[in-house]
């Protein structure tokens, strides 16, 4: 078995940043961060589902209700 070590966190990071300057250099377009809530406004279904398998895990039991608009 291969035993990656220390390195593997910093070869995903480098892995990252790579795929973002090549994303850069060949659209011809400068850095646009997506923002932290990006995926949950993406898709809010897969996230909702995340955060109430997060507190199963944890042994507690949620319900989410929509919030009325004013």
């Amino acid at each position: 078995m291969v035993r990656l070590g220390k390195k593997k966190a910093l070869v995903a990071v480098e892995h990252s940043l790579m795929t973002a300057v090549w994303h850069m250099l060949a659209n011809d377009t400068p850095y646009h961060d997506l923002g932290g809530d990006y995926y949950a406004k993406h898709d809010p279904e897969r996230a909702l589902r995340r955060i109430t398998r997060q507190a199963n895990a944890l042994g507690l039991t949620v319900r989410f209700e929509p919030i009325a608009a004013p």
